[in-house]
Protein backbone atom coordinates (compact mmCIF):
# COMPACT_ATOMS: atom_id res chain seq x y z
CA UNK A 1 0.00 0.00 0.00
CA UNK A 2 1.05 3.47 -1.15
CA UNK A 3 1.20 5.76 1.73
CA UNK A 4 -0.69 9.05 1.49
CA UNK A 5 1.29 11.81 0.63
CA UNK A 6 -0.52 14.00 3.02
CA UNK A 7 -2.29 13.57 6.18
CA UNK A 8 -6.05 12.68 6.06
CA UNK A 9 -6.58 14.97 9.84
CA UNK A 10 -4.25 16.64 12.01
CA UNK A 11 -1.48 14.50 13.18
CA UNK A 12 -1.44 16.23 16.17
CA UNK A 13 -4.47 15.67 19.32
CA UNK A 14 -4.96 15.55 22.79
CA UNK A 15 -5.32 12.25 24.45
CA UNK A 16 -7.57 11.99 27.61
CA UNK A 17 -10.49 14.45 26.26
CA UNK A 18 -13.35 12.40 27.97
CA UNK A 19 -12.01 12.49 31.31
CA UNK A 20 -10.93 16.44 30.75
CA UNK A 21 -14.03 17.41 29.65
CA UNK A 22 -15.93 16.07 32.93
CA UNK A 23 -13.18 17.33 35.33
CA UNK A 24 -13.87 20.64 33.06
CA UNK A 25 -17.57 19.98 33.73
CA UNK A 26 -17.41 19.34 37.20
CA UNK A 27 -15.32 22.25 38.29
CA UNK A 28 -17.42 24.73 36.28
CA UNK A 29 -20.49 23.40 37.86
CA UNK A 30 -18.90 23.31 41.21
CA UNK A 31 -17.89 27.26 40.88
CA UNK A 32 -21.12 28.37 39.19
CA UNK A 33 -23.32 26.12 42.16
CA UNK A 34 -21.33 27.71 44.98
CA UNK A 35 -21.64 31.20 43.21
CA UNK A 36 -25.28 30.55 42.58
CA UNK A 37 -25.61 29.61 46.81
CA UNK A 38 -23.58 32.64 47.99
CA UNK A 39 -25.08 34.74 45.99
CA UNK A 40 -28.56 33.77 47.33
CA UNK A 41 -27.44 33.68 50.87
CA UNK A 42 -26.41 37.01 50.65
CA UNK A 43 -27.75 38.87 48.30
CA UNK A 44 -31.67 36.83 48.20
CA UNK A 45 -31.54 36.33 44.50
CA UNK A 46 -29.28 35.80 41.33
CA UNK A 47 -29.29 39.69 39.78
CA UNK A 48 -28.06 40.53 36.68
CA UNK A 49 -24.79 42.05 37.18
CA UNK A 50 -23.80 38.67 39.78
CA UNK A 51 -24.89 36.73 36.36
CA UNK A 52 -22.70 38.03 33.79
CA UNK A 53 -19.38 37.57 37.13
CA UNK A 54 -19.90 34.69 37.38
CA UNK A 55 -20.16 33.88 33.21
CA UNK A 56 -16.81 36.04 32.91
CA UNK A 57 -15.43 33.63 35.97
CA UNK A 58 -16.30 30.54 33.81
CA UNK A 59 -15.03 32.40 30.62
CA UNK A 60 -11.85 32.87 32.19
CA UNK A 61 -11.37 29.49 34.46
CA UNK A 62 -12.08 28.03 30.37
CA UNK A 63 -8.91 30.05 29.44
CA UNK A 64 -6.31 29.75 31.92
CA UNK A 65 -7.02 26.19 32.67
CA UNK A 66 -6.43 25.85 29.01
CA UNK A 67 -2.95 27.89 29.40
CA UNK A 68 -1.97 26.18 32.62
CA UNK A 69 -2.51 22.75 31.07
CA UNK A 70 -4.30 22.32 34.58
CA UNK A 71 -6.06 19.14 32.47
CA UNK A 72 -3.05 18.12 30.79
CA UNK A 73 -0.79 17.18 33.40
CA UNK A 74 -0.33 13.87 35.31
CA UNK A 75 1.96 15.54 37.85
CA UNK A 76 1.94 15.10 41.60
CA UNK A 77 -0.77 16.21 43.47
CA UNK A 78 0.74 19.20 45.16
CA UNK A 79 2.27 20.42 41.49
CA UNK A 80 -1.42 20.16 40.67
CA UNK A 81 -2.81 21.82 43.68
CA UNK A 82 0.19 25.18 42.60
CA UNK A 83 -1.27 24.81 39.43
CA UNK A 84 -4.71 25.07 39.73
CA UNK A 85 -4.02 27.48 42.44
CA UNK A 86 -1.98 30.41 39.59
CA UNK A 87 -4.63 29.32 37.10
CA UNK A 88 -7.88 29.73 39.23
CA UNK A 89 -6.15 33.34 40.36
CA UNK A 90 -5.38 34.50 37.07
CA UNK A 91 -8.90 33.60 36.28
CA UNK A 92 -10.07 35.79 39.47
CA UNK A 93 -7.95 38.62 38.41
CA UNK A 94 -9.37 38.75 35.38
CA UNK A 95 -12.71 39.37 37.31
CA UNK A 96 -10.94 42.24 38.87
CA UNK A 97 -10.01 44.07 36.19
CA UNK A 98 -12.63 43.96 34.07
CA UNK A 99 -14.80 44.91 37.32
CA UNK A 100 -12.42 48.11 37.48
CA UNK A 101 -12.08 49.18 33.92
CA UNK A 102 -15.82 49.21 34.16
CA UNK A 103 -16.36 50.81 37.65
CA UNK A 104 -18.32 47.96 38.64
CA UNK A 105 -16.10 47.30 41.87
CA UNK A 106 -18.61 48.93 44.21
CA UNK A 107 -21.78 46.82 42.68
CA UNK A 108 -20.54 43.30 44.43
CA UNK A 109 -20.05 42.23 47.59
CA UNK A 110 -16.28 42.28 48.85
CA UNK A 111 -17.04 39.03 51.17
CA UNK A 112 -19.10 37.28 48.31
CA UNK A 113 -16.41 37.39 46.43
CA UNK A 114 -13.74 36.05 49.12
CA UNK A 115 -15.66 33.48 49.74
CA UNK A 116 -16.13 32.45 46.48
CA UNK A 117 -12.27 32.58 45.74
CA UNK A 118 -11.49 30.79 48.94
CA UNK A 119 -14.19 28.29 48.87
CA UNK A 120 -14.25 27.86 44.83
CA UNK A 121 -10.25 26.83 44.97
CA UNK A 122 -10.73 23.64 47.91
CA UNK A 123 -13.14 22.93 46.32
CA UNK A 124 -12.22 22.31 42.67
CA UNK A 125 -9.43 20.73 44.76
CA UNK A 126 -11.00 18.35 46.68
CA UNK A 127 -12.86 17.48 42.92
CA UNK A 128 -9.48 17.02 41.39
CA UNK A 129 -8.17 14.48 44.32
CA UNK A 130 -11.49 12.89 44.22
CA UNK A 131 -11.53 12.28 40.45
CA UNK A 132 -7.61 11.12 40.42
CA UNK A 133 -8.32 9.00 43.24
CA UNK A 134 -11.01 7.41 41.53
CA UNK A 135 -9.34 7.03 38.20
CA UNK A 136 -6.60 5.45 39.55
CA UNK A 137 -7.83 2.74 41.68
CA UNK A 138 -10.02 2.04 38.23
CA UNK A 139 -7.14 1.82 36.35
CA UNK A 140 -5.30 -0.32 38.72
CA UNK A 141 -7.82 -3.02 39.72
CA UNK A 142 -9.84 -2.88 36.13
CA UNK A 143 -7.33 -2.54 33.61
CA UNK A 144 -3.93 -4.83 33.76
CA UNK A 145 -0.98 -3.06 33.26
CA UNK A 146 0.56 -2.60 30.12
CA UNK A 147 4.08 -3.90 28.94
CA UNK A 148 5.88 -1.22 27.49
CA UNK A 149 9.63 -1.86 25.90
CA UNK A 150 12.09 1.56 25.58
CA UNK A 151 14.39 1.18 22.79
CA UNK A 152 17.19 4.07 23.91
CA UNK A 153 19.81 4.08 26.82
CA UNK A 154 20.48 8.02 27.05
CA UNK A 155 18.98 10.20 29.36
CA UNK A 156 15.65 10.70 27.75
CA UNK A 157 15.61 7.42 27.81
CA UNK A 158 16.44 6.86 31.89
CA UNK A 159 13.95 10.16 32.17
CA UNK A 160 10.91 8.57 30.38
CA UNK A 161 11.54 4.94 32.01
CA UNK A 162 11.15 7.10 35.31
CA UNK A 163 8.14 8.76 34.44
CA UNK A 164 6.49 5.86 33.17
CA UNK A 165 7.37 3.68 36.65
CA UNK A 166 6.29 6.60 38.88
CA UNK A 167 2.77 7.28 36.74
CA UNK A 168 -0.08 5.02 37.73
CA UNK A 169 -2.27 7.12 35.76
CA UNK A 170 -0.44 5.75 32.30
CA UNK A 171 -1.01 2.13 33.98
CA UNK A 172 2.21 0.65 31.73
CA UNK A 173 5.09 -1.58 33.38
CA UNK A 174 8.24 -1.13 31.72
CA UNK A 175 9.80 -4.31 30.68
CA UNK A 176 13.08 -2.44 30.03
CA UNK A 177 15.47 -1.11 27.76
CA UNK A 178 17.24 -1.96 24.66
CA UNK A 179 20.59 -0.60 23.67
CA UNK A 180 21.51 1.10 20.30
CA UNK A 181 24.70 -0.33 17.92
CA UNK A 182 26.11 2.82 18.93
CA UNK A 183 25.53 3.24 22.56
CA UNK A 184 27.45 0.55 24.44
CA UNK A 185 30.51 2.52 24.31
CA UNK A 186 28.99 6.17 24.94
CA UNK A 187 26.99 4.85 27.66
CA UNK A 188 30.63 3.72 29.51
CA UNK A 189 31.89 6.85 28.80
CA UNK A 190 28.65 9.24 30.02
CA UNK A 191 28.18 6.75 33.06
CA UNK A 192 30.71 8.45 35.38
CA UNK A 193 30.46 12.37 34.07
CA UNK A 194 28.19 14.84 35.44
CA UNK A 195 26.16 14.94 32.19
CA UNK A 196 23.39 13.32 34.23
CA UNK A 197 23.57 15.20 37.32
CA UNK A 198 23.44 18.96 35.61
CA UNK A 199 21.08 18.25 32.86
CA UNK A 200 17.04 19.26 33.10
CA UNK A 201 16.21 15.54 34.09
CA UNK A 202 18.25 15.18 37.38
CA UNK A 203 20.26 12.46 38.55
CA UNK A 204 18.35 9.35 37.12
CA UNK A 205 18.77 5.59 37.70
CA UNK A 206 20.76 3.71 34.91
CA UNK A 207 18.68 2.48 32.23
CA UNK A 208 17.65 -1.29 32.83
CA UNK A 209 19.13 -2.49 29.67
CA UNK A 210 17.77 -6.19 28.68
CA UNK A 211 19.51 -6.80 25.56
CA UNK A 212 20.28 -4.95 22.27
CA UNK A 213 17.90 -3.81 19.64
CA UNK A 214 18.63 -6.68 17.33
CA UNK A 215 16.79 -8.86 19.79
CA UNK A 216 13.82 -6.23 19.77
CA UNK A 217 11.41 -8.73 17.75
CA UNK A 218 11.86 -11.54 20.08
CA UNK A 219 11.96 -9.74 23.48
CA UNK A 220 8.55 -8.77 22.19
CA UNK A 221 7.11 -11.41 21.63
CA UNK A 222 8.88 -12.46 24.84
CA UNK A 223 7.44 -10.04 27.40
CA UNK A 224 4.06 -9.42 25.55
CA UNK A 225 4.97 -5.68 24.84
CA UNK A 226 2.15 -3.48 23.53
CA UNK A 227 3.79 -0.06 23.54
CA UNK A 228 6.84 0.91 21.78
CA UNK A 229 8.85 3.97 22.88
CA UNK A 230 11.80 5.07 20.75
CA UNK A 231 13.81 7.90 22.71
CA UNK A 232 16.87 8.13 20.71
CA UNK A 233 19.48 10.23 19.03
CA UNK A 234 18.11 12.20 16.01
CA UNK A 235 21.71 10.72 14.42
CA UNK A 236 19.62 7.22 15.05
CA UNK A 237 16.44 8.38 13.64
CA UNK A 238 17.07 6.42 10.55
CA UNK A 239 16.48 3.03 13.03
CA UNK A 240 12.75 3.90 12.85
CA UNK A 241 11.80 3.52 9.85
CA UNK A 242 14.21 0.18 8.92
CA UNK A 243 12.04 -1.08 12.20
CA UNK A 244 8.22 0.47 12.18
CA UNK A 245 6.53 -1.66 9.58
CA UNK A 246 7.99 -5.22 11.33
CA UNK A 247 6.39 -3.75 14.44
CA UNK A 248 3.38 -2.89 12.80
CA UNK A 249 2.88 -6.82 12.09
CA UNK A 250 3.13 -7.39 15.64
CA UNK A 251 0.18 -5.30 16.40
CA UNK A 252 1.95 -2.47 18.73
CA UNK A 253 1.67 0.84 19.66
CA UNK A 254 4.70 2.96 18.47
CA UNK A 255 5.31 6.25 20.26
CA UNK A 256 8.84 8.27 18.99
CA UNK A 257 9.82 10.36 21.40
CA UNK A 258 13.41 11.89 19.60
CA UNK A 259 16.17 13.35 22.23
CA UNK A 260 16.52 16.60 21.21
CA UNK A 261 17.55 17.38 25.37
CA UNK A 262 21.44 17.46 24.09
CA UNK A 263 20.64 20.92 22.57
CA UNK A 264 19.85 24.21 24.04
CA UNK A 265 16.00 24.66 23.63
CA UNK A 266 14.86 27.74 24.00
CA UNK A 267 10.70 28.18 24.36
CA UNK A 268 10.60 24.43 22.62
CA UNK A 269 7.27 23.16 21.74
CA UNK A 270 5.34 20.70 19.88
CA UNK A 271 2.45 21.52 17.52
CA UNK A 272 1.21 21.72 13.68
CA UNK A 273 1.45 23.55 10.48
CA UNK A 274 -0.94 22.26 7.43
CA UNK A 275 -1.40 19.05 9.14
CA UNK A 276 2.27 18.69 9.42
CA UNK A 277 4.02 17.98 12.89
CA UNK A 278 6.38 21.18 13.34
CA UNK A 279 8.92 20.80 16.54
CA UNK A 280 10.15 24.37 17.49
CA UNK A 281 13.57 24.06 18.94
CA UNK A 282 14.26 27.70 19.63
CA UNK A 283 11.49 30.83 19.41
CA UNK A 284 10.46 33.75 21.80
CA UNK A 285 7.46 33.11 23.99
CA UNK A 286 6.38 36.69 22.69
CA UNK A 287 4.00 35.83 20.08
CA UNK A 288 0.54 36.28 19.02
CA UNK A 289 -1.67 36.59 22.25
CA UNK A 290 1.19 36.18 24.50
CA UNK A 291 2.73 39.15 23.15
CA UNK A 292 -0.25 40.93 23.68
CA UNK A 293 -0.66 40.39 27.31
CA UNK A 294 3.03 41.29 27.94
CA UNK A 295 2.78 44.52 26.57
CA UNK A 296 -0.62 45.36 28.13
CA UNK A 297 1.00 44.07 31.33
CA UNK A 298 4.32 46.56 30.61
CA UNK A 299 2.17 49.72 30.08
CA UNK A 300 -0.50 49.37 32.63
CA UNK A 301 2.11 48.32 35.56
CA UNK A 302 4.36 50.66 34.14
CA UNK A 303 2.16 53.85 33.65
CA UNK A 304 0.77 53.00 37.23
CA UNK A 305 4.58 52.97 38.77
CA UNK A 306 5.79 55.80 36.74
CA UNK A 307 2.67 58.26 38.73
CA UNK A 308 3.96 56.76 41.91
CA UNK A 309 7.62 57.45 41.60
CA UNK A 310 7.30 60.90 40.03
CA UNK A 311 8.32 62.78 43.28
CA UNK A 312 11.36 60.22 43.72
CA UNK A 313 12.51 60.69 40.23
CA UNK A 314 12.39 64.63 40.75
CA UNK A 315 13.95 64.34 44.24
CA UNK A 316 17.28 62.02 42.77
CA UNK A 317 17.79 63.76 39.94
CA UNK A 318 18.34 67.08 42.36
CA UNK A 319 20.52 65.28 44.21
CA UNK A 320 22.71 64.12 41.58
CA UNK A 321 23.07 67.46 39.99
CA UNK A 322 23.95 69.11 43.74
CA UNK A 323 26.73 66.16 44.31
CA UNK A 324 28.62 66.30 41.40
CA UNK A 325 29.06 68.17 37.87
CA UNK A 326 27.48 66.21 34.73
CA UNK A 327 23.99 65.29 33.24
CA UNK A 328 21.44 63.98 35.56
CA UNK A 329 20.77 60.56 33.21
CA UNK A 330 23.07 57.96 31.94
CA UNK A 331 22.46 56.45 28.44
CA UNK A 332 24.39 53.34 27.07
CA UNK A 333 23.85 51.49 23.72
CA UNK A 334 22.64 47.77 24.67
CA UNK A 335 21.13 44.86 22.47
CA UNK A 336 17.23 44.21 22.93
CA UNK A 337 15.10 41.87 21.68
CA UNK A 338 16.21 40.05 18.66
CA UNK A 339 19.59 41.63 18.98
CA UNK A 340 18.30 44.97 18.10
CA UNK A 341 20.58 48.18 19.54
CA UNK A 342 18.36 50.65 21.73
CA UNK A 343 20.02 53.29 24.55
CA UNK A 344 19.04 52.68 28.34
CA UNK A 345 18.22 55.03 30.60
CA UNK A 346 19.94 55.47 34.21
CA UNK A 347 20.29 57.96 36.81
CA UNK A 348 24.31 58.43 36.50
CA UNK A 349 26.17 56.85 39.21
CA UNK A 350 29.28 58.33 38.39
CA UNK A 351 31.82 60.91 37.67
CA UNK A 352 31.84 61.96 34.23
CA UNK A 353 34.62 60.25 32.91
CA UNK A 354 36.24 58.97 29.67
CA UNK A 355 36.55 55.49 29.00
CA UNK A 356 39.55 54.21 28.39
CA UNK A 357 40.05 53.21 24.53
CA UNK A 358 36.58 52.86 24.56
CA UNK A 359 36.30 49.75 26.97
CA UNK A 360 33.05 49.61 29.09
CA UNK A 361 34.57 48.59 32.59
CA UNK A 362 32.08 46.80 35.03
CA UNK A 363 31.44 48.54 38.14
CA UNK A 364 33.47 47.07 41.09
CA UNK A 365 33.66 47.18 45.19
CA UNK A 366 34.81 50.77 46.46
CA UNK A 367 34.86 52.29 43.09
CA UNK A 368 36.59 55.26 42.75
CA UNK A 369 34.41 56.56 39.83
CA UNK A 370 31.33 56.20 42.25
CA UNK A 371 30.18 59.04 43.05
CA UNK A 372 28.47 59.77 46.93
CA UNK A 373 24.99 59.98 45.57
CA UNK A 374 26.09 57.47 42.87
CA UNK A 375 26.98 54.47 45.39
CA UNK A 376 23.53 54.94 47.23
CA UNK A 377 21.42 54.71 43.99
CA UNK A 378 23.61 51.76 42.83
CA UNK A 379 23.49 50.01 46.39
CA UNK A 380 19.37 50.41 46.38
CA UNK A 381 19.19 50.14 42.29
CA UNK A 382 17.46 53.08 42.03
CA UNK A 383 19.52 54.33 39.32
CA UNK A 384 17.67 51.67 37.22
CA UNK A 385 14.61 53.78 37.71
CA UNK A 386 14.95 55.77 34.72
CA UNK A 387 14.29 52.26 32.32
CA UNK A 388 10.57 53.20 33.21
CA UNK A 389 11.35 55.06 30.14
CA UNK A 390 12.63 52.35 27.91
CA UNK A 391 9.44 50.35 28.75
CA UNK A 392 6.76 52.77 28.27
CA UNK A 393 8.71 53.02 24.58
CA UNK A 394 8.80 49.48 24.07
CA UNK A 395 12.12 48.83 23.95
CA UNK A 396 12.18 46.93 27.09
CA UNK A 397 9.62 44.88 29.59
CA UNK A 398 9.61 45.53 33.49
CA UNK A 399 10.37 41.77 33.66
CA UNK A 400 13.34 39.94 31.26
CA UNK A 401 16.83 39.30 31.00
CA UNK A 402 19.04 42.26 32.10
CA UNK A 403 20.68 43.71 28.76
CA UNK A 404 24.13 44.03 28.92
CA UNK A 405 26.51 46.47 27.18
CA UNK A 406 27.17 46.16 24.02
CA UNK A 407 30.86 45.39 24.40
CA UNK A 408 30.26 43.07 27.15
CA UNK A 409 27.88 41.20 24.78
CA UNK A 410 30.63 40.54 22.62
CA UNK A 411 32.54 39.48 25.25
CA UNK A 412 30.72 36.79 26.31
CA UNK A 413 29.17 35.58 23.33
CA UNK A 414 32.82 34.23 22.61
CA UNK A 415 33.28 32.25 25.84
CA UNK A 416 29.41 30.96 26.51
CA UNK A 417 27.89 29.10 24.00
CA UNK A 418 24.65 30.26 22.85
CA UNK A 419 24.89 33.49 24.72
CA UNK A 420 22.63 35.50 22.56
CA UNK A 421 19.35 33.05 22.94
CA UNK A 422 19.04 35.48 25.80
CA UNK A 423 17.74 38.16 23.27
CA UNK A 424 14.77 36.02 22.45
CA UNK A 425 12.57 37.92 24.97
CA UNK A 426 12.31 41.83 26.07
CA UNK A 427 14.97 43.09 27.96
CA UNK A 428 13.74 43.77 31.56
CA UNK A 429 14.62 46.16 34.32
CA UNK A 430 14.31 42.80 36.98
CA UNK A 431 14.67 39.23 35.99
CA UNK A 432 15.20 35.71 37.63
CA UNK A 433 18.38 36.11 37.35
CA UNK A 434 18.29 39.22 39.77
CA UNK A 435 16.22 37.61 42.20
CA UNK A 436 18.32 34.93 43.13
CA UNK A 437 20.95 37.68 43.83
CA UNK A 438 22.72 36.95 40.29
CA UNK A 439 23.78 40.03 39.98
CA UNK A 440 26.54 42.45 39.94
CA UNK A 441 30.19 42.71 38.92
CA UNK A 442 30.66 39.08 36.69
CA UNK A 443 34.52 38.69 36.86
CA UNK A 444 34.37 35.30 36.74
CA UNK A 445 32.89 33.20 34.08
CA UNK A 446 31.01 31.41 35.40
CA UNK A 447 28.96 33.68 37.41
CA UNK A 448 27.78 34.96 33.89
CA UNK A 449 26.95 31.36 33.00
CA UNK A 450 24.88 31.19 35.90
CA UNK A 451 23.02 34.41 34.90
CA UNK A 452 22.60 33.34 31.21
CA UNK A 453 20.94 29.44 32.72
CA UNK A 454 18.66 31.65 34.89
CA UNK A 455 17.55 34.03 31.61
CA UNK A 456 16.99 31.13 29.48
CA UNK A 457 15.20 29.26 32.54
CA UNK A 458 12.89 32.82 32.64
CA UNK A 459 12.49 32.10 28.79
CA UNK A 460 11.19 28.68 28.72
CA UNK A 461 8.69 28.93 31.88
CA UNK A 462 7.46 32.52 30.61
CA UNK A 463 4.02 33.04 32.07
CA UNK A 464 2.11 36.63 34.01
CA UNK A 465 2.37 34.81 36.83
CA UNK A 466 5.51 34.67 36.81
CA UNK A 467 6.67 37.81 35.87
CA UNK A 468 4.03 38.97 39.39
CA UNK A 469 5.95 36.63 41.22
CA UNK A 470 9.56 38.60 39.82
CA UNK A 471 8.32 41.47 40.46
CA UNK A 472 7.38 41.09 44.10
CA UNK A 473 10.85 39.55 44.82
CA UNK A 474 12.35 42.39 43.34
CA UNK A 475 11.23 44.59 46.23
CA UNK A 476 13.58 41.98 48.73
CA UNK A 477 16.42 41.89 46.40
CA UNK A 478 16.90 45.14 46.07
CA UNK A 479 20.15 45.58 47.88
CA UNK A 480 22.26 43.43 48.71
CA UNK A 481 26.05 42.11 49.00
CA UNK A 482 26.20 42.43 44.94
CA UNK A 483 25.19 45.76 44.72
CA UNK A 484 27.34 48.32 44.01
Amino acid sequence: MVPSKRPPRSILKRRGSISTSVQTLLDLTAVMGLGLLLTRQQIGELTAEYSVLLLLLAMGMLFTYDQFGVYRSNSSFTRKALTLFKAWSLAFGFLLVVGFAAKQTDTFSRLLLLQLYVAGYLLQLLLQYLSREVQTRVMLHAVPAENVLIVGTGKLARYLQHKISGNPWLNQKVVGCLELPSAAQSRVEKLGGSLYETSDFGTLKEPNIIGPLDEMLAIIDRQEVRTIYFAIPLGESDLIEDMYFQLLDRHVAVHWVPDIFSLLLVNHSVREMAGLPLLTLSETPLTGTRLLLKAIEDVVLASLIMLLISPLLLVIAAAIKLDSSGPVFFRQARKGWSGKIFHIWKFRSMFVHQPEAGIVQQATRNDPRITRVGAFLRKTSLDELPQIFNVLKGEMSLVGPRPHAVQHDEEYSQRIDSYFARHNIKPGITGLAQVRGLRGETSEIGSMQQRIEADIEYINNWSLWMDLTILIRTLGALTGKNAY
